[in-house]
């Protein structure tokens, strides 16, 4: 079992976004786009002809933050997580030129997605050439795919939704992403993800809040089958509160003990935050960090005895 962000976890690129809109999920992923300009009009990221001035800056921002992190992990040998916002929040969050989401043009989303999967493959190619000796791991975040698969999301003007997508077509979008590295988690921290479509898209992980998990059968025999499961176990509404490990390693083992899967589960495991932790100050984020750390040790040795 791991955790991300500390000393012995798993290094990742962060996202940042208090520095502006170019730097947050959606800016960033406008980065990674190939061939598609977007620009950001009144707030919202549309579909354009040229690439706009904030998807110039979130592409400058992201070799960035690329740049620092080859000059602090150049060497590194162990695995690297990178993670991009996924095709259907994407979708569900970008305007067309004229008005509309780009969800709902299935035209539209699909060259979307096309757009996406081949930057992605470009963003890791880059990261292979920064940091040659890692192995790299995808997080695709996807809060939105709950709302895509049951027509939840509404249209520009609030008053209507959007048709529901089919699983089939959502797992065709996906699967690209999940293929590109050596493994990838579909990450989302909405209710309601269903796991079946998280393993049918071809990823090796689903990182679900814990607070989000409502059917413990469900989550049992998606774990049983192979899925590993990254838990959201460290509260991060505000304020913030400090999380102690005991505290974290009760909440854990509350949930996962009575699935009765020991070593196994404790093999595919690992403890992360909830959403939010991007609301932290710089050290409340460590110290939040460290905490999971040594929950972590924790609850694996509790799991496999």
């Amino acid at each position: 079992m791991d955790v991300l962000g500390t000393d012995g976890g798993i290094p990742h690129l962060p996202e940042l976004p208090a520095r502006g809109p170019w730097a947050g999920m959606i800016g960033r992923g406008t980065a990674v786009l190939t061939e598609l300009p977007t620009e950001l009009i009144a707030g919202e990221w549309r579909l354009s002809d040229h690439p706009g001035v904030d998807q110039r800056r979130a592409q400058a921002t992201l070799r960035d933050d690329l740049d620092r992190f080859e000059e602090d992990a150049h060497d590194f040998a162990g695995t690297v997580k990178l993670q991009v916002v996924g095709p259907w929040t994407l979708a569900a969050s970008l305007f067309l030129p004229l008005g509309g989401r780009v969800l709902g043009d299935r035209a539209a989303r699909r060259d979307l997605a096309q757009s996406l999967a081949d930057g992605v493959l470009e963003l890791l190619a880059q990261t292979r050439r920064r940091l040659p000796s890692a192995t790299l791991l995808l997080q695709v975040d996807e809060p939105a795919l709950p709302a895509v698969l049951t027509g939840a999301v509404p249209t520009e003007g609030g008053y209507f939704r959007h048709r529901s997508v089919r699983p089939p077509e959502v797992a065709e979008a996906l699967r690209p992403l999940a293929d590109a590295a050596a493994a990838g988690v579909l990450h989302c921290c909405a209710p309601g993800l269903p796991l079946d479509l998280v393993g049918a898209a071809g990823f090796t992980a689903a990182s679900v809040d814990q607070d989000m998990i409502a059917d413990l059968d469900v989550l049992a025999e998606a774990v049983d089958g192979g899925l590993g499961l990254y838990l959201g176990c460290l509260p991060t509404s505000l304020p913030v509160r400090e999380s102690r490990p005991d505290d974290l390693v009760r909440r854990v083992l509350g949930l996962l003990r009575p699935l009765e899967l020991g070593p196994a589960l404790a093999d595919r495991l690992v403890l992360t935050p909830a959403c939010g932790l991007a609301g932290f100050s710089p050290p409340q984020a460590l110290a939040a960090l460290a905490a999971l750390r040594r929950a972590s040790g924790l609850v694996d040795e509790a799991l496999r005895h």
